[in-house]
């Protein structure tokens, strides 16, 4: 008896259509996406080069005009009054950003944003800025006790010493509660390499090194 192998039909013309059409439609969806991932990255590497040669501008300005005036300073340090509060630096980790007022999606998708409510580089209490883990925070994941955390302002430079670091829930706002020393709270989202929204924060305590 002779074997015969019977072939399914082929594919229909209209599912042929339909492939082709999703295929290209996937490529313009990923050529995009690419495109604006390049953009958005692109746009934060030009607006922290811009701020930072503001600010620097701004800090050798503000030397010439305070000159020999003390107490004009403080006055020109105040979120209203400047586009950039500082600079941020955590050398050890290769952290190094400018510190925009507020913590919007806008604000931190360019820089990391000082918490609003709570005192300003060099006041008496918890200094709050929070960031993105996937960028300007990412290495903060390497952060260990004993790092060193330069805020660079327009009123002068703060260090600050590593003391602890916790995972919290993204309720706990006891992590921002005032204090009666200096100390400075670094936020980012946690795990650091979760997809999508995640689902806890990484908190860095460091109290500040007085001179």
């Amino acid at each position: 008896m002779k074997c015969t192998i019977k072939r399914g039909a082929p594919p229909s013309t209209r599912t042929h259509f339909l492939l082709r059409w999703s295929r290209n439609i996937f490529l313009v969806m990923g050529v995009l996406l690419l495109g604006y991932c390049g953009y958005v990255l692109l746009d934060t590497k030009l607006y922290q080069d811009d701020q930072a040669l503001h600010f620097q501008q701004e800090r050798e300005d503000l030397r010439a005009v305070t000159a020999g005036q003390p107490g004009v300073h403080e006055l020109a340090f105040h979120p209203a009054a400047v586009g950039v509060l500082g600079e941020i630096e955590i050398a050890r980790i290769g952290v190094s950003a400018m510190i925009m007022e507020g913590t919007d999606s806008r604000t931190l998708r360019r820089a990391v944003g000082h918490v609003q409510g709570t005192p300003l580089p060099g006041e008496l209490g918890n200094v709050a800025i929070a960031g993105h883990r996937d960028t300007f925070f990412r290495a903060l994941r390497n952060v260990r006790q004993g790092d060193e955390i330069t805020l660079k302002t327009l009123d002068g430079s703060y260090l600050y010493r590593v003391e602890s670091t916790q995972v919290v829930k993204p309720d706990d706002t006891q992590v921002l509660d005032s204090s009666t020393d200096q100390i400075l709270t670094l936020v980012t989202c946690y795990p650091f390499y979760y997809v999508g929204p995640a689902p806890k924060r990484f908190i860095v305590r460091a109290e500040r090194i007085l001179p």
